[in-house]
């Protein structure tokens, strides 16, 4: 079953009016008695909490129709206040941090995207990153269209700021298929110069610079002057944003090598069901071609569905080593230690799948594998949430994990996606632990030369190298991943130094790096979604 149907069904049974009023009165006189006031909505009192179903699907502009998947929405007259009453009652039931939110009078705020802004907690991690940088939101019908086709608007390309203010420098990271970007002609290593006349290195005016990397939506024209990768000379082009579907696994290959040949592949999320074949096609090759070592490249996989991660961890090490072991256990708020406030079901661990889901082309068919008690992950800070499940996971089964790159994002956190309304709400309901109960790395993980057994792995620290294609066996961060898997040690000429690309703590106003940050949370930072055992999204 899907998410949202699950979500929906959960919110029709439980759609029920909290309008208060009062009754009136006549008398035989010419003159009306005085009728006492109506109540407009709920009313808020510091510290009690009404049961969310009070205020559930009352909304201020009630939805008609069906969702993507035939479901009637279950939207009844409200208003914003009983929106945002939803909101608190939601929050104080589910959020991972909940007695850690201040408890603020909703009338006070406007929009329930604005009060649910506050509905989280502000403490700090033990490095000083902020606790909570992962609460956001998504019109719903865009995040439906994402989940259920990998489809998103834009032009199929991932751009990266490796700076974000003046003087800025942005680069496109990879593209997909078949989409605007590649229709131009881009690809990783292009640098972006100039958007519609506006110079990005200096220029101010970064509204029509924001504008042109993340258009709002499909149709939208913009012109470009970029270098390509490797080129002396700047050329223009023009793209007009379309529906863009995202091909999860890129560069898939195999590497014959002085010891033994080694599988390569660029996956870029686990939010879309389509990934789940995608990644099954890699494996049965894989398989066929008797790899000894594999690469898999998460530096810009954010997340999606923690039920593909742990197919993916399965298809790695395989029946013998995952047989009985735990994956990931949620751990919810203390007002829930056993059963899940979603679904009412009691919390069990998530194993290591090796099936395919019940939505796949051959619902129940056994996942191939190959059997290796060790993989090579390349990872940047945009290496998120179910990624870093997948590393966690197989680490508690004493699968080894070689990390690449550079310190991944630190998300070891997971959520239900929640429509209300006509927006999706993302917000923190409970922490991944491993086999071994480990789950405490919100710092993220780093590759080092010592393994703690926790957020320390084993690895090499190398910067994302923009001068060559992903895939290609001279890019440094694979460089390093098949010297190590030759040698034993990290290249002796690796860059000690990452690109830190992170969504910790406060943007500049007027730099672009804040527009990003909303675009990739979207994009990339799914995180999980939970409808039936097999569902989190991570």
């Amino acid at each position: 079953m899907n998410t949202e149907r699950l979500k929906t069904k959960l919110l029709s049974l439980a759609a029920t009016a909290l309008v208060l009023t009062a009754c009136g009165g006549s008398s035989d006189s010419d003159s009306p008695s005085p009728q006492p006031p109506t109540s407009e909505g709920p009313t808020w009192t510091a510290g009690v909490f009404a049961d969310e179903s009070n205020f559930v699907a009352r909304c201020e502009n009630p939805r008609s129709g069906t969702d993507i998947y035939g479901d009637p929405w279950p939207d009844q007259a409200g208003s914003h206040l009983h929106e945002k009453h939803w909101l608190r009652s939601w929050s104080n039931n589910t959020y991972l941090w909940y007695d850690e939110i201040q408890d603020q009078n909703p009338a006070n705020f406007g929009l329930p995207t604005e009060y649910f802004a506050e509905l989280k907690t502000e403490e700090l991690t033990s490095s000083g990153a902020q606790k909570d940088n992962f609460h956001f939101f998504q019109d719903t019908n865009d995040y439906q269209q994402r989940v259920s086709s990998g489809a998103s608007s834009g032009y199929g390309a991932r751009f990266f700021l490796i700076q974000a203010a003046p003087p800025r420098k942005i680069v496109i990271a990879y593209t997909e298929p078949s989409s605007p970007a590649t229709g131009a002609g881009l690809t990783r290593g292009t640098e972006i110069l100039e958007i519609d006349g506006v110079d990005v290195i200096n220029g101010s005016d970064t509204d029509t610079l924001n504008a042109g990397l993340f258009p709002a939506s499909d149709g939208e024209t913009h012109e470009f002057v970029v270098r390509d990768l490797g080129a002396s000379t700047t050329r223009t082009v023009t793209m007009t944003s379309a529906t863009v579907t995202a091909d999860p696994v890129q560069n898939e290959q195999v590497f014959d090598t002085a010891s033994g040949k080694v599988g390569y592949m660029q996956f870029n999320t686990f939010g879309t069901r389509i990934a789940e074949q995608e990644i099954i096609d890699a494996f049965v090759d894989f398989s066929n071609e008797g790899v000894q070592d594999l690469v898999v490249d998460l530096r810009y996989n954010g997340g999606g569905f923690l039920f593909i991660s742990s197919q993916l961890a399965y298809m790695v090490a395989g029946q013998a080593q995952t047989q009985g072991q735990i994956y990931e256990e949620s751990v919810w708020n203390d007002k829930h230690p056993n059963v899940n406030p979603v679904t009412g079901e009691d919390l069990n661990p998530i194993p290591f799948y090796n099936t395919t889901s019940d939505e796949a082309t051959a619902p129940g068919g056994v996942l191939p594998s190959v059997n290796l008690n060790r993989v090579f992950v390349l990872s940047t800070s945009g290496t998120c949430s179910a990624s870093e499940a997948f590393i966690n996971g197989l680490r508690g089964i004493d699968v080894e994990v070689i990390l690449i790159g550079d310190t991944t994002c630190g998300k070891p956190y997971g959520f239900y996606a929640t429509d209300n309304c006509g927006t999706t709400y993302f917000t923190i309901q409970f922490r991944g632990e491993n086999q071994k109960g480990f789950g405490q790395y919100a710092d993220g993980f780093v590759p080092s030369s010592t393994d703690n057994g926790q957020d320390f792995v084993k690895g090499c620290v190398v910067a994302d190298d923009f001068n060559h294609l992903l895939g290609d066996p001279d890019e440094a961060m694979l460089a390093a991943a098949l010297e190590y898997q030759s040698s034993g040690t990290c290249p002796a000429t690796v860059e000690k130094t990452a690109q830190r690309h992170s969504y910790k703590g406060q943007m500049p106003d007027n730099s672009l790096l804040k527009s990003q940050r909303v675009q990739e949370r979207l994009f990339l930072e799914q995180n999980r979604i939970m409808n039936t055992p097999k569902e989190l999204q991570q």
